[in-house]
């Protein structure tokens, strides 16, 4: 029973860890950029776009098309942050190891 108890107390604290790697990731903020910086949107780790920046400059009433590309590039490069970030902080967690294919963190 000693190792049942040592186990339970080990996921105790895995669950401990794994919360506060949650709340982490979530509060965790990047700038997602194109356009050669001309267009900026700040994310959260939840994926809630918090900004949005747009120079002027580029503005042109002519091409919205142009404008809408760009930003749905820097919501995608803040995306790819979001992602490099979280499988960082799941790595930390693991030791390095790979989770199997398929197996999701509650995050």
């Amino acid at each position: 029973m000693k190792n049942l108890g040592q186990m339970m107390k080990q996921a105790q604290q895995m669950q401990a860890r794994m919360s506060e790697m949650q709340e982490e990731m979530e509060a965790h903020e990047v700038v997602g950029a194109s356009g050669g910086g001309m267009v900026n949107v700040r994310v959260n780790g939840k994926f809630d776009v918090r900004s949005v920046s747009i120079d002027p400059s580029i503005i042109d009433p002519s091409e919205p098309e142009m404008l809408e590309d760009l930003v749905a590039a820097a919501i995608n490069d803040a995306k790819t942050k979001i992602d490099a970030f979280k499988q960082e902080k799941i790595a930390e967690m693991t030791g390095g190891l790979p989770l199997p294919p398929g197996f999701k963190l509650p995050f």
